[in-house]
């Protein structure tokens, strides 16, 4: 029996060897990096607070989410994310229940991977703010023996944790309430108060020129952030110095780097065309520094991400382009 001359079959024909799963777990291995970062300047505490998230993360994707879920690994970048948004000192339990509200409102509400309109991770995170605003906004200071604990980590569930550390304010916070600026040196290198994954900017770059390189992350995203923050930071700077910082400290202080390249990449929340990217990135940026300079709270990144993700299918819509042998809208109307 000879081999028939024609296969007809359904698509895709041509398949990828980087499917989702590896994609996933990819970059989630190269959080690691970041993690260990963090471990150095906060111990075991932010080891802790990110096995917590993480932990409430999994658990209820597989709880909530489909059979196998868990395998594509997107459960598990959630965790991790969410872990290094969070203060060092944060109680576990809070960082566990902002695991499951993560992946249970950011995520399994909306269908499940590929359907969320938001950045699951920023979900949790936002919840946290909302819930939680004085433990997430106390800072331990970085260094000090690596067992020693930052805080009420193992507090009861909804009693008042004691925060019998020393704590600091975040280089944001200095500046905005009391007009200090941190040397950009400790900015870089990581060595101020702040969140898990406020530590070093120079280790997220190259873990982000990683997964560029691999072709996992479209940098253009974290690039235009990059420098709308460096420009408006700078433009109001020139016009008011006493007001708003220089370009170069809204670009190394706080969550911006981790935002930037970790957050305003993801491939659901994020536009698909490469000039809504940019425009997604420069609003992003802008959206940061305004929130920064002239609101209430002197960080920004979660809500402009959060802000933008809700523009991400207009912005689909505007950029996406023409299918070929299609006609405008208009000319088909006349």
């Amino acid at each position: 029996m000879t081999a028939p001359n024609l296969i007809v079959a359904a698509s895709p024909h041509l398949k990828d060897r980087d499917t989702t799963p590896r994609i996933m777990w990819t970059v989630a291995a190269s959080l690691i990096p970041v993690i260990l970062s963090s471990a150095f300047f906060f111990g075991i505490s932010a080891i802790l607070v990110i096995l917590a998230s993480t932990l409430g993360a999994l658990l209820t994707e597989r709880w909530l989410g489909r059979p196998g879920a868990l395998r594509d690994g997107s459960a598990m970048i959630t965790g991790l994310l969410l872990g290094l948004s969070l203060p060092p000192g944060m109680p576990l339990w809070m960082a566990v229940l902002g695991g499951f509200f993560g992946i249970a409102f950011g995520k399994a509400i909306w269908g499940g991977l590929g359907q969320n309109g938001f950045n699951p991770a920023l979900i949790g995170r936002a919840f946290l703010q909302t819930a939680f605003p004085v433990a997430i906004t106390t800072w331990p200071k970085p260094g000090g023996d690596f067992l020693t604990l930052k805080g009420d980590l193992f507090a009861f569930p909804f009693t008042s944790p004691a925060h019998d550390v020393l704590t600091s304010a975040t280089p944001l916070g200095l500046f905005k309430f009391e007009q200090k600026l941190t040397p950009i040196v400790d900015l870089v290198l990581g060595t101020t108060g702040g969140s898990v994954g406020e530590t070093s900017a120079v280790i997220i770059l190259l873990c982000g020129a990683f997964l560029a390189w691999k072709g996992y992350l479209n940098w253009r995203s974290p690039v235009s952030i990059i420098v709308a923050v460096f420009v408006l930071g700078q433009i109001l700077h020139w016009v008011n110095p006493a007001r708003a910082a220089d370009g170069m400290f809204h670009i190394f202080s706080g969550g911006l780097m981790l935002g930037a390249v970790y957050m305003a990449t993801d491939m659901v929340t994020v536009p698909t065309t490469n000039q809504g990217r940019w425009i997604f990135g420069a609003c992003t940026g802008a959206l940061v520094v305004v929130i920064r300079v002239y609101g209430g709270l002197p960080e920004g990144v979660m809500y402009a991400i959060l802000i933008m993700n809700a523009f991400t299918p207009l912005i689909n819509r505007v950029t996406h382009p023409r299918v070929f042998g299609t006609v405008k809208m208009k000319e088909a109307k006349s």
